[in-house]
């Protein structure tokens, strides 16, 4: 079976400086992989490459099948990145934001209706402006749209920024399941303890480059 992702030698350049200098990394379906290194090492540049938001200017790229040198646009809609930024309407609701995103790739109204109860959503706060809720709140609402998107491969750049206790544990239970049923996860997180739980492997990123454990 293919790889999800598969990068060899890869260089990507962001503002004039490469993010990405020659960096190698395989990962296999249903894998929990943790992303650790220090600040600027370039953990968000291999999200946003592995998106299709950051042009490869060497070496070779394929995600969920798709070849990110010819064409980095396809695999868009099968991925769900999540980065320090929410990617919310602050003047839409909670579901309408939801069903938004979820409408990308055609999920229903029961699917948008699941993933709010997922995040705990569903109550009072579901016709709730999104700029109007607290960080954890908006933080629990981005989440949900990823689970309406179905994504096939999450991309996750501290996605336990601004949640509680409850909604990290809520988070750590969504992935586990998200593996569980065939999808695939790349999680850059400085919080190694617990991340380190979930992850199946953990690979540094140092230099622009993957390290391999």
């Amino acid at each position: 079976m293919e790889p999800v992702v598969r990068l060899v030698d890869v260089v990507a350049v962001l503002g004039g400086f490469p993010a990405l200098a020659g960096a190698s990394l395989t990962v296999e379906r249903g894998e929990i992989v943790l992303l650790q290194g220090p600040n600027g090492a370039g953990k968000t540049s291999l999200l946003r490459l592995c998106a299709g938001l950051l042009p490869v200017e060497r070496g070779a790229a394929t995600v969920l099948g798709c070849d990110l040198v010819a064409d980095r646009t396809a695999v868009r809609n099968r991925v769900g990145l999540l980065g320090h930024a929410n990617g919310l309407y602050a003047e839409l609701t909670v579901h309408d934001n939801v069903r938004f995103w979820g409408a990308t790739v055609g999920a229903s109204e029961g699917e948008v209706t699941a993933a709010l109860a997922r995040m705990a959503l569903d109550g009072r706060l579901r016709d709730v402006a999104v700029g109007r809720l607290s960080a954890g709140q908006r933080r629990r609402t981005a989440l949900a749209c990823l689970v309406a998107r179905r994504a096939e491969l999450w991309l996750l750049d501290e996605p336990h920024a601004g949640l509680d206790a409850v909604g990290r544990d809520d988070l750590d239970g969504i992935l586990r399941a998200a593996a569980a049923a065939g999808a695939t996860v790349l999680v850059a997180s400085h919080e190694l303890e617990r991340v380190g739980r979930l992850a199946t492997r953990v690979v540094d990123v140092v230099g622009g480059q993957v390290r391999a454990r």
